[in-house]
């Protein structure tokens, strides 16, 4: 390590390279290091004299953090932070940042699909037409138009204000809850602001749009699940641990709930062997919600850039936990 450079560090990618990071970084002056850490050691050799650190899923925990010398910010690739103690770095003075304008389309698109999946068991008669069989794969009953449906949304951010405009296009009724924005900004997007447990109830698609937090973590226990109408269907592209995977599992094997659709899980990868996989009513995806080619490079160009206005001692404008540097 050259000691007269600023030393960018990235601790984790699921990019097949890292060309674009790197550019970035030379054309500036500053020194990149990166490994695939899989475990708390390795963060911290690799991140203690890092002057800023990116990372994509790495647990950048209390410890990671209380090594660091001299890091004037953390960024993450993406717009959740769960991976990062948000907590340690403003004890410390750390800005963490995120880029929240990421996949909002993507993501929105993502969450229309699987409805319509669902709703129009797209997966269902495509296995049936597979094995050789012609005609309905489910009873008629199983065939859904959102026109007659009404849709429940869990919050109401960039990406959930995206779905909930596409959802009306295809004329369903809308509930939101957010206890964040205001019931006024939710009735001019169109929907309607309700309480969690009047979502709960009245919702025949569910679907989560909020981060990861200590108050959202287990949003969907089976308490609420149980709350929701026999049948109805359960959309997560959000974070996995927002629904507690047990209590999902009972849900859909009791047939309380009628279909699920997750780009998400806790943990992941989902186990093999797991209930989940083997169920026809589950559509499954590999966390993949976010992804096309624009969006990532977007992702990782934007990340470079805060990194390089962090070292610089530049205004940071996307920081999450409250540091003002």
């Amino acid at each position: 390590m050259n000691a007269a450079q600023p030393t960018v560090v990235i601790t984790d990618w699921t990019f097949p390279d890292l060309g674009v990071e790197a550019g970035i970084f030379h054309a500036h002056g500053l020194q990149l290091l990166a490994r695939q850490c899989k475990s708390e050691a390795e963060l911290i050799a690799l991140c203690t004299d890092a002057d800023a650190v990116i990372t994509q899923f790495a647990r950048v925990n209390a410890n990671v953090i209380a090594a660091l010398k001299k890091a004037r910010a953390i960024v993450r690739y993406g717009i959740g932070v769960d991976n990062v103690d948000l907590d340690a770095a403003r004890a410390r003075g750390i800005p963490v940042c995120n880029v929240p304008d990421y996949c909002i389309d993507e993501v929105a698109d993502q969450t229309l699909a699987f409805i319509l999946a669902t709703t129009r068991q797209v997966v269902t008669h495509a296995t049936h037409l597979r094995a050789g069989k012609w005609g309905l794969a489910t009873p008629l009953a199983g065939m859904k138009t959102l026109r007659d449906l009404t849709a429940g949304v869990v919050g109401c951010g960039r990406i959930g204000r995206e779905v909930v405009r596409r959802l009306l296009a295809f004329k369903c009724a809308v509930l939101v809850f957010d206890p964040v924005v205001p019931a006024a900004e939710i009735e001019k997007l169109g929907a309607r602001s309700v309480s969690f447990g009047d979502l709960l109830r009245n919702a025949d698609v569910l679907t989560l749009h909020c981060p990861s937090t200590p108050q959202t973590r287990r949003l969907m226990n089976r308490e609420a699940f149980a709350q929701l109408k026999p049948g109805a269907i359960f959309i997560n592209v959000g974070r996995g641990d927002l629904a507690d995977p047990d209590a999902l599992t009972a849900a859909l094997q009791s047939g309380h709930l009628g279909a699920a659709a997750l780009d998400v899980f806790d943990p992941e990868p989902i186990p093999a062997g797991h209930p989940l996989l083997a169920m026809p009513n589950v559509i499954l995806a590999p966390h993949i919600a976010s992804c096309s080619v624009p969006a990532v490079k977007k992702l990782r160009e934007s990340v470079a850039h805060i990194a390089l206005a962090a070292v610089r001692g530049e205004a940071l404008t996307t920081v999450v936990n409250g540091v003002k540097r």
